[in-house]
């Protein structure tokens, strides 16, 4: 799907947040996000930072409702109607629709629950 775009600043980050940034980096909806969601994780990254050095609840709030949007969770991803198909297994769990121009970069691995065009 291309390269993602590293976290901006990224030496100056806790290890706990440069890992967290990994992750969503290498998650199957990276392949779907466009500028506006790199944008979001860019800024979700300080407050992220924040929680490591101070953590409060309501940082924690924050962090949680952003990656919500974003598909964070099993749960997320249900309530989105989004899918993942694992290439290897054919097993869907779920993750983000897709356009069908970005469907092609990625072998259409990630695709809607609901919809019914596949066979």
């Amino acid at each position: 799907a291309g390269p993602t775009p590293a976290l901006p600043g990224g030496h100056d980050y806790d290890t706990r947040t440069l890992s967290w940034y990994e992750t969503w980096r290498t998650s199957p909806q990276a392949s779907t996000f466009l500028a506006t969601d790199w944008g979001r994780l860019h800024m979700l990254a300080q407050l992220v930072e924040q929680y490591w050095q101070e953590p409060k609840k309501e940082l924690l709030s924050e962090i949680r409702l952003n990656e919500a949007a974003l598909g964070g969770t099993a749960a997320d991803r249900i309530r989105l109607r989004w899918t993942v198909a694992d290439p290897d297994d054919g097993a869907d769990r779920p993750a983000r629709p897709r356009s069908r121009a970005a469907a092609s970069r990625r072998d259409r691995v990630l695709r809607v629950v609901d919809d019914q065009t596949e066979g």
